[in-house]
């Protein structure tokens, strides 16, 4: 079959990413004839790439899956493998993908009211679509070549889109409250470009030293013949170690885990529809998905070959998923920006994805579990996340501030936004029975069937992180939708602006988006009683499937009663212990947080440790950006003007003499005193001499030709001709 034909015989696959590129560019053309035009074809073109998504789900029955479709071969590479162009299409990329096209179809439907009137809109547009289509690449590619484009094609997007307002103008700067350090977008991106590129490079790495042994880039040939390539791997000490780091290095980048972290709360700087579609369900999410796409090779080398040097992928990335999930939320709890908070909140809930990811190789029958928890967080979190981030723009959009602390009782004024912002943080809290509650409980289970003493520590690292989330959840939501109008909002009245709900538009996108995740949220307690209605069950159905696809032999243990009930009551005191905490300190006001942490000697500094962001972010400019500078300046002092310039300036003196020497010696003595002089002379002679034989004679030139007669004769008889 040729390739137009492979095409539309599945075309679900390839238009789902292909139709978003092409809307892409045909922004700027569609914006040159009519702005409305665009903006409906932005939305058009978006509607189409969920509709080639959507077209997939048939295939998520077994006996329907379509797995591998290679189109055309790119090129032979050196050891005559082929490089191929080709979708995988199994259930977990239809899945991802799906998430990823419902949520930003919703978000572009948003931003049609919320960047209305921006001058830049086809700049907004086509990095916006290039972005959704680039991110459906990377879900869908079958090889690691492909993804890394889609990979980069994201990077470069979010480049784009968080210094959206690269012209720096003052209101656009975040951070803050002076005397906090402020940062201007276009700083904002440039930092995302730069520390998300750190973990690029490592990924390209790990995918050398794998094409390296394993011959190829295919995700289904790397897992199967994984058993093959990870023995000759092994002869090599630490070399399968090497590679697990740098395969995470790129998903711990682009999904903001420590210690490449300290992107994401800059990244605020773009819109606030921007924010969401990082946010929620693409950039940030592509490298959850990538750790779960590669995880069968490592489970493989560490269960079936017995590989220890393989089990450091999942020891690794499990111990970063709870430290960043716990940083990330310690940050939340003294944020002022709206936004920061749910930017933090975002690191840390995909810090417990990461661990359940991790969790899943840390035991042989957990790797199911552990992979079915970190999926359906993935798409529990997406749901809720945007629908957050949608209601912090609507927020922000109206109140004209990104900090909390100007804000307060606006429930009375945004009451639609109100109710679905509290419906979300429910959720982000892990209240029963919303989604979130479900997807995080899911993640302790996983940790309790593993059971070790490192998943347990884990375990009480994740139950810690939870209820520092339902605390800064409290925090929130109490700043902005309740108690006394600030002075802020107070003033803008008074000059005549009022806050207003948001427009129909901007809600109605985040009431879908609610109202999706209060029907998982059903699911998940009416799946109780019923396990074919759990969505749970539904993604470890999924999960299974993709597995029994690629021919990954698994040995799931079966999970009691009682570890459920372990959880449930865990989950239950981590609610009741970040109940009341928040309840005291914010909701009820009974303590003054303020005053509670000031007066106390030891609180005091732990505030202000949680306020500079446990100082990481200074000392990462401390050593990579001042450090380098400093560096810089220390080898201009020392070697450039103490050694380079000196000897410069021997070179050049011993130059000058040299150049002196040679011009009165060579220049004027020999070419200009002797050639120069000499060489006319000597032509001139000739040319005096052999005039004085042409003397204008007919009887002298005869004489002349009869020489030169005589002369052709003899060559002609001693050499044959002329």
């Amino acid at each position: 079959m040729n390739p137009i034909e492979i095409i539309l015989e599945h075309p679900g696959p390839w238009l789902a990413w292909i139709i978003p590129i092409l809307g892409a560019i045909m922004m700027p053309i569609l914006g040159k004839i009519n702005h409305k035009l665009r903006d409906y074809g932005a939305v058009f073109f978006a509607f189409l790439a969920l509709v080639s998504c959507i077209s997939m789900i048939p295939y998520l029955n077994a006996e329907h899956a379509l797995g591998d479709i290679k189109l055309i071969t790119w090129m032979t590479l050196p050891n005559g493998t082929p490089l191929e162009f080709g979708v995988l299409v199994d259930p977990l990329s239809i899945l991802i993908c799906n998430v990823v096209a419902f949520i930003s179809f919703l978000i572009i439907v948003y931003s049609t009211s919320y960047m209305h009137g921006d001058p830049h809109m086809d700049r907004y547009w086509f990095l916006f679509l290039y972005f959704i289509g680039s991110m459906l690449l990377l879900v869908l590619a079958d090889n690691l070549v492909m993804t890394l484009i889609g990979w980069e094609g994201v990077g470069l997007c979010s480049y784009g889109l968080i210094g959206y307002y690269y012209r720096d103008a003052k209101e656009r700067w975040l951070g803050g409250p002076p005397p906090t350090k402020m940062y201007p977008p276009s700083h904002a991106g440039m930092k995302a470009f730069v520390v998300t590129g750190i973990g690029d490079v490592f990924i390209l790495a790990s995918i050398f030293i794998l094409y390296q042994y394993a011959g190829t880039f295919n995700y289904a040939e790397l897992i199967k013949h994984s058993e093959e390539w990870l023995s000759h791997m092994a002869a090599v000490p630490g070399l399968i170690s090497i590679m697990a780091i740098f395969l995470l290095g790129g998903p711990i980048g682009k999904s903001a885990q420590f210690p490449l972290h300290e992107w994401l709360p800059e990244a605020m700087a773009g819109p606030t529809s921007v924010s969401a579609l990082i946010h929620a369900a693409t950039m940030v999410k592509a490298g959850v998905y990538l750790v779960a796409r590669m995880s069968p090779i490592f489970y493989i080398g560490t269960w079936n070959l017995h590989l220890p040097e393989a089990q450091v992928y999942f020891i690794a990335i499990a111990c970063i998923g709870a430290f960043t999930a716990f940083l990330a939320a310690s940050q939340a709890l003294v944020a002022l920006e709206l936004k920061k908070v749910l930017a933090y909140s975002t690191v840390s809930q995909i810090g417990y994805m990461m661990l359940g990811l991790g969790l899943s190789g840390l035991s042989e029958g957990a790797f199911v579990a552990g992979l079915t928890s970190g999926i359906f967080h993935l798409v529990s979190h997406a749901l809720f996340k945007a629908a957050l981030f949608l209601c912090a723009g609507s927020v922000i959009h109206s109140v004209e501030t990104i900090y909390m602390s100007n804000m307060g009782g606006l429930g009375k004024y945004m009451p639609i936004t109100k109710i679905l912002m509290l419906l979300s943080t429910l959720s982000l809290a892990g209240i029963p029975p919303f989604s979130g509650f479900w997807s995080k409980d899911s993640i302790f289970i996983a940790g309790l069937i593993v059971g070790t003493p490192l998943a347990m520590v884990l375990y009480l690292v994740a139950a810690i992180s939870a209820a520092l989330t339902l605390i800064y959840s409290i925090r929130y939501i109490w700043m902005v939708f309740y108690g006394d109008k600030s002075k802020f909002i107070k003033d803008l009245e008074h000059h005549g602006h009022h806050v207003h709900e948001a427009s129909k538009t901007m809600w109605i996108p985040i009431a879908i988006l609610v109202i999706v995740m209060s029907g998982v949220s059903l699911l998940g307690l009416v799946g109780q009683a019923i396990p074919s209605l759990n969505p749970e069950i539904f993604i470890e159905h999924q999960i299974d499937v993709t597995l029994e696809n690629l021919h990954v032999e698994l040995h799931p243990t079966h999970v009691e009663g009682t570890t459920k009930l372990l959880a449930y009551a865990s989950s239950a005191t981590i609610i009741l212990v970040g109940g009341i905490i928040g309840w005291l300190f914010y909701w009820t006001r009974k303590i003054n947080s303020w005053e509670f942490v000031t007066k106390n000697k030891i609180l005091k500094p732990i505030h202000s440790f949680l306020w500079n962001r446990w100082f990481l972010n200074d000392l990462y400019y401390l050593i990579f950006v001042q450090g380098i500078l400093a560096l810089g300046k220390v080898i201009f002092d020392l070697f450039e003007v103490k050694i380079m310039i000196p000897i410069s300036d021997y070179v050049a003196g011993m130059s000058q003499k040299i150049s002196k020497v040679t011009y009165s010696n060579i220049e004027e003595g020999i070419i200009f005193g002797k050639i120069n002089t000499s060489f006319p002379k000597l032509i001139l002679s000739v040319y005096q001499n052999f005039r004085k034989t042409q003397t204008g004679l007919l009887s002298i030139n005869i004489v002349y030709i009869m020489i030169l007669f005589a002369a052709m004769m003899i060559w002609m008889i001693y050499f044959g001709g002329l």
